[in-house]
């Protein structure tokens, strides 16, 4: 990506000459959403936010203009397309913004990507989201995907395009080592997520646990069963989001009921709808360690945010840089 020649030609004397291209370069832009993290992850870089407007019209439509050249450049887009849907067609008003303003290349860095929880056909005659929504991004002109722990691995798939796929065990992981916690065992809340809890047993060189739960409808948890030993234990109980918090505060009150010492719970993206905070502060579970992927909409003494901005920073400049991101990966899963 260094500087690049080409040919001028002197109408005057009629020779050419070479005349040298700026360097490519970066540029950094956000969506209204998440302009938290883009802040964070930009510092980390060691680069200012680029500037672009979001032009409101009085019926509700909206419109994105970059208030400088993107010529050449190779543009990173950080939004999380968390609800409401907004989130989702802003990016894709950037990607296209971007497109059509001639840039080298554009990357979507999706920190929560929305939609991963339709990730397929599991009933008649319903929509599979997170491949629509791939298409859409496609469609719109990105040349690469950064994202964080999707709800299915599989969603990668859905993509003719690179996906560079991170795992919040990079900062989970050092945190659980300073708790400096005897007797832990690692727990999974349902059969869905065992093997990123079994990565995280291996790793711990821990028992793995997994509750059994029957769903009679989305969002309503029945029965709770724990398959696994958990007593005079503390569990460590992981999962890739949390929503209304129930099957999770489900299942740390079901281990401590039998004779779990604690449970504290670890899930990368905190989308805490509905009656979530409610649940997450009446149970009994000790610590619920999230990301800041999406932002909390009000604070909760239970609840701790660890940054995922400097992890997002070094794969932005790994990827410009043509270099590999497996280094940041304490273990795959």
């Amino acid at each position: 990506m260094g500087n690049k020649k080409r040919s001028k030609i002197n109408f005057k004397t009629k020779e050419t000459c070479i005349e040298m291209q700026p360097q490519s370069f970066v540029k950094i832009f956000t969506g209204t959403s998440t302009r938290y993290l883009a802040e964070k992850i930009s510092a980390s870089f060691g680069q200012k936010l680029g500037e672009i407007t979001k032009i409101n019209f009085s019926d509700g439509e909206y419109t994105t203009r970059y208030n400088e050249t993107l010529r050449g450049s190779h543009v990173f887009l950080i939004q999380s397309t968390f609800p409401p849907a907004d989130n989702l067609f802003e990016l894709l008003m950037m990607v296209d913004a971007a497109k059509r303003a001639s840039a080298a290349s554009i990357v979507a860095v999706m920190p929560y990507f929305g939609c991963a929880r339709q990730d397929r056909k599991d009933q008649p005659r319903v929509a599979i989201g997170a491949k629509l929504v791939a298409d859409l991004l496609q469609a719109a002109g990105v040349n690469r995907v950064i994202t964080m722990d999707l709800h299915a691995d599989q969603i990668q798939g859905f993509f003719n395009i690179p996906v560079d796929h991170l795992y919040a065990s990079t900062i989970f992981v050092p945190y659980i080592r300073s708790l400096q916690l005897d007797n832990i065992v690692i727990a999974s809340p349902d059969a869905g997520g065992s093997k990123r809890a079994h990565s995280y047993s291996k790793y711990f060189d821990a028992p793995l646990v997994i509750c059994h739960k029957h769903r009679p409808q989305p969002n309503v948890v029945g029965e709770m069963r724990v398959i696994g030993d958990v007593v005079g234990k503390n569990v460590i109980l992981l999962d890739d989001m949390i929503d209304t918090a129930g099957t999770l505060t489900a299942a740390a009150d079901k281990m401590l009921e039998l004779g779990a010492l604690s449970v504290r719970a670890f899930a990368t993206h905190g989308v805490l709808s509905g009656p979530a905070y409610e649940n997450i502060e009446k149970s009994n579970i000790n610590e619920v360690v999230i990301t800041d992927s999406i932002p909390l909409r009000k604070e909760c003494a239970k609840i701790k945010v660890l940054s995922v901005a400097d992890m997002f920073a070094e794969t932005i400049a790994c990827v410009y840089n043509n270099e590999t991101i497996t280094k940041h990966f304490i273990f795959r899963k």
